[in-house]
């Protein structure tokens, strides 16, 4: 067994302008590929019908909304956020990154943390469901194809990131 200090030091975060470029190719070719941009917030809404029609039928059914999310497995958003996942879980073993880990500052535990994240969290998903998107598909996918509305929710996304960077500056100090 090594100790931490033993441990091969992490590789530096990857340069956002390359990845920058990177994303916007793969937004491209999701474009040309499966004719669809990038988002998320569908997928979760194809996982909870699918949820839902494991424990009543009847009501998925019912519901416009729902039925048309079946069967989930095949919806486009749900194979997109699973490569997520191995994407993502590739990209931190690669960088030698994998690790179960809290990141937060000195002025915070973890739990107090976690419970900021998961309230953050909550915000944004309330914010998808009026905004009508996900960040993503609102920035990436509305931005590319020039939506007037996608790009004030991208002024407005990143006007409120400042402020909130602004006034919650002291807990990562």
């Amino acid at each position: 067994m090594t100790s931490p200090a033993m441990r091969a030091a992490p590789r530096p975060y990857s340069d956002p302008y390359v990845t920058g470029v990177v994303l916007g190719l793969v937004l491209l070719a999701a474009f040309v590929l499966v004719g669809r941009g990038l988002g998320a917030s569908g997928a979760f809404a194809s996982a909870a019908a699918a949820v839902t029609n494991v424990v009543s039928p009847n009501a998925v059914q019912r519901n416009a909304f729902f039925a048309d999310r079946l069967p989930f497995y095949g919806d486009w958003l749900v194979v997109e956020i699973a490569g997520v996942f191995v994407g993502g879980w590739a990209s931190a073993a690669l960088a030698q990154r994998l690790r179960v880990t809290v990141e937060r500052g000195t002025h915070l535990s973890a739990t107090q943390r976690l419970v900021r994240a998961s309230a953050g969290g909550a915000v944004m998903g309330v914010g998808a469901v009026l905004a009508r998107g996900c960040t993503s598909g609102q920035a990436l996918t509305g931005g590319a194809l020039l939506s007037v509305g996608s790009w004030l929710f991208i002024a407005g996304a990143f006007g409120a990131a400042y402020l909130a960077a602004y006034l919650l500056r002291s807990a990562w100090q």
